[in-house]
């Protein structure tokens, strides 16, 4: 079934997963695409809003709080019409459903991935850093998206780019 747009608000492309699973540089492979077929985007992660704002804290509750505060960042964005392709852990049941009611032009993206995968694959090396804190999948149990509109397998098999025109498709068919 079509997602009813409301053009006169951004859409929130909340793309979610383990830290490691792809979110980040499949959100910047289809910006292109999301910006010509939908209009003004940007990519940001929670790793660019850690970085900006210093943010630090890993723990659940510390996460929790950082969570509310990156939704209200996305409402501040898709309210100038400027679609938001957030690319985000957000494993939090709660988050996902405040973003359902509380967001329009919502739509959930999980980039589901094996953390024995994530983990060899590794390209953040968040998974072999000593004292790192907490990671979720690790030492915080992930609270996994149970209905996203959209999920993307990433087994590490298939190429960024193909993953990433299996995931525009999937938008095309929604909205």
């Amino acid at each position: 079934m079509k997602k009813k747009i409301d053009k006169n608000k951004g859409i929130l492309f909340w793309v979610t997963g383990l830290s490691g699973s792809g979110k980040t540089t499949i959100s910047k492979k289809i910006k292109k695409d999301i910006s010509k077929n939908y209009g003004p985007t940007i990519v940001v992660s929670g790793d660019d809003l850690r970085q900006i704002f210093n943010l630090k804290g890993y723990s659940y509750s510390e996460r929790l709080i950082l969570n509310k505060k990156f939704r209200k960042f996305a409402k501040f964005i898709i309210n100038q019409k400027i679609n938001l392709i957030f690319a985000i852990v957000g494993m939090f049941d709660e988050a996902r459903k405040w973003n359902r009611t509380n967001f329009e032009n919502y739509i959930e993206i999980y980039i589901k991935s094996n953390i024995k995968n994530i983990i060899k694959n590794n390209k953040k090396k968040i998974y072999k850093k000593k004292g790192v804190g907490d990671i979720v999948g690790i030492n915080i149990k992930p609270e996994l998206p149970k209905k996203p509109d959209i999920t993307i397998n990433n087994n590490f098999k298939t190429s960024m780019n193909n993953l990433s025109t299996q995931l525009l498709n999937k938008i095309k068919k929604l909205i």
